[in-house]
């Protein structure tokens, strides 16, 4: 990270660094830390002078971490969640009530957000989430959501977004199929498992059209959940996420497809502040960062 004051960070200064990490602009951590741009200009400045390190490159899109800016980010995420840890105990009786509503895709939320809730829930009895999985009717900026987990970073609009963690993504089978199949890595002789006509411009429909070289699907599907089932039931290969591989005990033919996707957290600006809100939002971080091996390693079984 540099030679200079590593050891002089502050949780001030954190909060400052990585909501300018995670909204990529001064605007966008002013209006998630409810303060003033200037005084997010001065804390940064001031932060960088006393570290003697450049965290941010500056470009006319936004803040961009340096590499010693991006060294910097986990040990700041690590003074977050010890402040989060320190003022957790009693934040059930300073009425974090109300409903959520998060928009995420339905796999994310069977497989990764709902089997972590009991901790949000035994934490916050008077929270009420909902979680709604139809993703492409949901607009954030129309407030039908108040935040979403998504896997394409929102460009526009008027939210705050965070980078949550990456998907990894592998081409797996079943055990016997593995087993029984060619060891062919032009994957010539073997049957695919992919999406729908409609769903074509996934990365992963894209991969697997790439693999056929013109011939046939065995089966096409409109869900992740109908692929995992049919992989495990050994109708042919197919690309799913490393977590659902590892659950459905599969075995990963290729680890790195080059289509793993970033995770974004996105809450609408006018509820950044909102304390319930904010305790959604902070929940959904922690767990993605502690399920960073089982969402981005492959799964060799």
């Amino acid at each position: 990270m540099g030679k200079h004051g590593a050891g002089r960070l502050r949780w001030d200064d954190a909060r400052v660094f990585l909501a300018i990490a995670r909204t990529g602009s001064l605007s966008g951590a002013a209006a998630s830390l409810g303060t003033g741009l200037a005084t997010v200009s001065r804390q940064i400045e001031r932060l960088e002078a006393a570290l003697g390190l450049t965290l941010f490159s500056r470009h006319q899109n936004g803040y961009r971490l340096t590499d010693d800016g991006a060294a910097l980010f986990e040990r700041a995420e690590t003074l977050e969640e010890a402040a989060e840890a320190f003022t957790e105990g009693s934040a059930a009786q300073a009425g974090i009530a109300g409903r959520v509503r998060l928009a995420t895709a339905e796999t994310l939320a069977n497989h990764i957000i709902i089997p972590a809730l009991p901790k949000l829930t035994n934490q916050y009895p008077d929270l009420t989430l909902e979680v709604v999985t139809d993703v492409p009717a949901v607009n954030l900026h129309r407030r039908d959501a108040d935040l979403a987990v998504r896997l394409v970073k929102p460009e526009r609009g008027n939210v705050t977004i965070r980078r949550l963690g990456t998907l990894g993504f592998g081409l797996y089978a079943s055990r016997d199929y593995a087993e029984h199949r060619q060891d062919d890595a032009r994957l010539e002789a073997d049957r695919f498992i992919t999406w729908c006509e409609t769903y074509g411009h996934l990365p992963s429909a894209r991969w697997v059209e790439r693999a056929l070289r013109g011939r046939a699907p065995a089966l096409a599907t409109t869900t992740l959940s109908a692929q995992l089932v049919a992989a495990i039931s050994g109708v042919g290969l197919a690309v799913l996420p490393h977590f659902l591989g590892r659950q459905g005990d599969l075995v990963c033919l290729q680890g790195d497809l080059g289509i793993d996707q970033e995770i974004w957290l996105a809450v609408h600006s006018d509820l950044a502040q909102s304390r319930r809100v904010r305790v959604v939002a902070d929940f959904l971080a922690s767990m993605l960062r502690e399920a960073k091996q089982e969402l981005e390693t492959p799964y060799f079984g």
